[in-house]
């Protein structure tokens, strides 16, 4: 069984899933006899996509049709999610769009972080889903190559999609609640980073935690200085402040 794998970042957790499996990983998709796609961040043509005998699979961190697009972990993040998973659909021509094959549901709410139960930084919370990815497609592929898994239209009337983000999405406003701004600085870790600006400078705030309904700032960046604890920043920026902080 030849495999072409279209991935980077995270997504090579897949890859080198497969080879742990004994499936050869070729270079061309002319030579292979199925395309997997993790974590490629572009189009895949049409052409490329009916060229192998059993078509292309992706492996996408959400339970589709939910969180569909380029971000969606960040997205589940922000949101506030308890509950998330990993789907593995057959691809067609629109953004994780085709028909199911498997998916596999991940309590967000009772896994331990670096932060605490339940709250993930975008690198945590990827981490973990595609490993999960991984074991569910190696898992599945024998029964899809044997023809014994019949794909499963999605919903698509209850699609929601995600963008790409921009720096500009890491703005702090103020005006949310705590709950809000902390899972902001966990979803937008490490880019575009949740940041504020003071004195005409832009402050990264890096790790942050509710307590009593307040945010308490654990970790800041000043612009073109090295981060540190908000106990070591203030003692030499004493007027240093945040609104509702």
């Amino acid at each position: 069984m030849k495999i072409k794998f279209l991935g980077r970042e995270y997504g090579l957790l897949v890859r080198d899933k497969l080879r742990e499996a004994g499936y050869t990983l070729v270079d061309s998709v002319d030579d292979a006899d199925l395309l997997v796609v993790g974590f490629w961040g572009d189009i895949v043509k049409k052409e490329m996509l009916e060229k192998p005998k059993y078509g292309a699979l992706n492996v996408h961190p959400s339970l589709l049709p939910k969180y569909r697009g380029p971000t969606p972990v960040p997205a589940a993040i922000l949101a506030g999610e308890t509950e998330t998973g990993v789907s593995i659909i057959k691809m067609d021509e629109e953004v994780d769009h085709g028909p199911l094959l498997a998916q596999r549901e991940f309590s967000i709410f009772n896994y331990q972080f670096s932060n605490g139960k339940g709250n993930p930084t975008t690198p945590e919370l990827l981490q973990v889903l595609w490993e999960m990815g991984a074991d569910l497609l190696v898992e599945i592929l024998p029964k899809y190559i044997a023809g014994e898994i019949t794909p499963q239209e999605q919903d698509h009337s209850k699609a929601t999609f995600t963008k790409k983000l921009t720096r500009e999405d890491g703005f702090i406003d103020w005006k949310q609640n705590p709950e809000y701004i902390d899972r902001q600085v966990r979803a937008y870790t490490p880019w575009p980073g949740a940041f504020t600006f003071w004195k005409g400078k832009r402050v990264k705030i890096l790790k942050a935690h509710v307590e009593d309904g307040k945010l308490v700032i654990d970790e800041l960046q000043m612009e073109g200085k090295k981060s540190t604890t908000l106990q070591e920043f203030l003692l030499g920026h004493k007027d240093f402040t945040i609104p509702n902080a």
